[in-house]
């Protein structure tokens, strides 16, 4: 009997410690199940959070450009971070020649191009459109034209011969110089040469007059004593320089352009509160003093928000600057270039750039 009692005591004894050792077991699946959820959970934060603290990725433009001062200053734009702050990284496409700018950026090779607007109205024919889209400077001062010492007015320049390349903006600024004091277009002839060649005849004494640009325009004027008959700040000048792209890219693009013209007007900000600094890093960028590049941008409107509100908002802006240039070398058969009537002018983005801005 007692026999039998030690083997039921032994039976349910065991019984106890297998049931213990089930309980064991079940939580120790449920503490390592719970462990690997936990390392799950944690190395998916992990993931996001790099993903959240990683830098964004910024959208690319290739804008083409020369070193005229108007576009010059977009170096400092590069210098001092402000296309990466409005998420741009933009590269800039130095060109000599106005027109392989154009070119290139209706082929697709640039996204953007600043060029003047007559540069763009006589662009190549093709399938692709031009759109002008911002207006980054307009002459004021910045051009005229230098004659010898016997000149004193535009109007004397009757019967005279005069520098400028056919085509050019020269030859616009020369057009608009007879234009605004009463004089037909071939009542002077036009020595059809690039600037350098014109300085070296004006102080040769073999050329009458020429069409110049700042520093050059008074400079040239010093050394043949002579006399500046006309500057583009005596009148509403057509010598437009701003930022074309084909129809094609600003369909597609519209954030990117709008980026870059709140870009552009924080650069434009930069150099109303900062000038000296602007015209400095400026300046070191394209090899020039601060001071002498503060010359040279010093015959230029700058492209604000108050001119674009003006040149896109209204008829009498770049609308009425575009048949005027079109009135004007339609009245010159001397060039022999091919007028593009069909350069559209898009307000849309640099308006809603203008409204968005904030300092």
């Amino acid at each position: 009997m007692i026999v039998l009692s030690n083997k039921l005591a032994s039976l349910f004894g065991a019984s106890k410690i297998s049931r213990k050792l089930t309980k064991l077991r079940l939580q120790f699946s449920r503490i390592i199940f719970l462990r690997l959820i936990l390392i799950f959970f944690f190395l998916s934060l992990s993931i996001k959070g790099c993903s959240f603290f990683r830098e964004p990725q910024l959208q690319s433009l290739r804008i083409g450009f020369n070193n005229w001062p108007g576009y010059a200053i977009m170096h400092y734009s590069q210098a001092a971070g402000i296309f990466a702050k409005r998420g741009l990284s933009v590269e800039l496409v130095r060109f000599n020649n106005q027109q392989d700018n154009v070119r290139a950026m209706l082929r697709g090779a640039l996204d953007a191009s600043f060029v003047p607007f007559w540069e763009v109205m006589q662009a190549d024919p093709g399938e692709n459109k031009p759109v002008y889209l911002l207006v980054a400077d307009v002459s004021h001062g910045s051009d005229g034209i230098v004659a010898q010492s016997a000149i004193k007015s535009v109007k004397e320049l009757k019967g005279k011969r005069a520098g400028a390349k056919l085509g050019t903006v020269s030859h616009l600024i020369l057009l608009e110089a007879l234009n605004v004091n009463q004089l037909q277009p071939l009542d002077v002839e036009i020595d059809n040469i690039l600037n350098e060649t014109a300085v070296e005849k004006l102080q040769a004494g073999t050329l009458d007059a020429a069409v110049l640009w700042e520093p050059t325009l008074q400079n040239t004027a010093t050394a043949i004593q002579g006399n500046v008959i006309f500057s583009t700040r005596e009148v509403d000048s057509t010598v437009v320089d701003g930022l074309a792209a084909s129809a094609s890219f600003v369909a597609d693009h519209k954030a990117a352009l709008t980026k870059f013209m709140l870009a552009w007007f924080d650069t434009i900000h930069a150099l109303e509160t900062e000038p000296e600094k602007v015209f400095e890093i400026v300046g070191q960028k394209i090899g020039q003093t601060g001071e002498a590049f503060a010359e040279d941008y010093a015959g230029l409107q700058p492209g604000d928000r108050e001119m674009n509100q003006s040149m896109f908002g209204s008829d009498e802006g770049l609308s009425k600057v575009k048949e005027t240039i079109i009135r004007l070398l339609e009245a010159d058969p001397r060039h022999s270039n091919v007028i593009r009537q069909d350069v559209k002018i898009d307000g849309e983005l640099v308006l809603k750039a203008i409204e968005e801005w904030q300092p």
